[in-house]
């Protein structure tokens, strides 16, 4: 896309971690061989790959993503996020602290609330720039409908697996039902920090399922029963800075591929079962 900044390849001299890559279009259809992928991913490492989710309003997020963040900092503070808890809205940089010496973070974001989206031109809870708000209907709206689709779906097989009554983890994901669900731009620095330098500390997700589109190459795991961290390979050809992703409350990392990762929530809900595994952006 024009104007945005690019990297180098990913380097081929780093640690990195396997992901198993599971087709959605065979989960869709009930293929027992897809399913038990999807389950080994779900319950061991927590991430996987996903291809053919028929998601392709990524760029246009992107592109959103980069107007957002392009804007004056004094326009993007009138849409900060508030004070009472909800994460809707623009987060600037330095507003979280990463690690107990007190560092602060780099990244900016801009949250766009499923309940918003959805009932767009309605608004829910909050207003939003301009730069969101014109993209609404062509852009965020069916991204975050098709994200809610692909993670329904996923929702559906493994409440099967873990042997639930039908449909007993959808009524927790009801769309219609107001959530924390966000569909997030996160724009980070583009230029080169030392590995202890994080843009987004260690941690779990809080949601149900993470759908995320990354473009950076910083995504690390930390594989279970071991120290130390692996990254997340990502696309071969420099890309930009923007990752665009939908977080189930509940990185593109080969071509055409979104990583999912089973956040605290599903984690709760199946009894440890289904595996919240640690991660962090260097």
């Amino acid at each position: 896309m024009p104007g945005l900044t690019t990297h180098p390849p990913f380097p081929d001299d780093i640690p990195t971690h396997p992901l198993l890559i599971i087709d959605y279009q065979l989960v869709k259809a009930r293929d027992q061989d897809e399913i038990d992928k999807l389950w080994k991913a779900a319950t061991e490492l927590g991430f996987w790959y996903l291809k053919n989710h028929g998601v392709d309003e990524i760029d246009d997020m992107f592109e959103m993503g980069q107007e957002t963040m392009s804007l004056p900092l004094e326009e993007k503070r009138k849409f900060e996020q508030g004070l009472e808890g909800a994460s809707f809205g623009y987060k600037g940089t330095g507003s979280q602290v990463l690690d107990e010496r007190g560092s602060r973070d780099v990244t900016e974001f801009i949250n766009v609330s499923k309940d918003d989206a959805l009932a767009w031109p309605t608004l829910v809870h909050r207003t939003y720039p301009s730069t969101v708000t014109e993209r609404m209907e062509a852009t965020i709206k069916p991204f975050v409908e098709k994200s809610l689709a692909v993670n329904h779906s996923l929702i559906d097989v493994l409440n099967d697996k873990l042997g639930l009554p039908q449909g007993t983890l959808a009524e927790f994901h009801q769309a219609h039902e107001h959530s924390g669900c966000i569909a997030r731009v996160i724009r980070a620095p583009p230029h080169p920090v030392p590995e202890e330098k994080l843009f987004l500390s260690a941690h779990t997700d809080y949601g149900s399922l993470s759908f995320l589109h990354n473009r950076l190459g910083g995504l690390q795991v930390l594989p279970p029963g071991s120290d130390r961290w692996f990254y997340v390979k990502v696309r071969e050809h420099g890309a930009p800075t923007y990752e665009a992703h939908i977080l189930k409350s509940s990185p593109q990392p080969l071509p055409g591929h979104a990583v999912c990762n089973i956040g605290d929530a599903l984690n709760i809900f199946s009894g440890g079962i289904l595996r919240s595994n640690i991660h962090r952006v260097v």
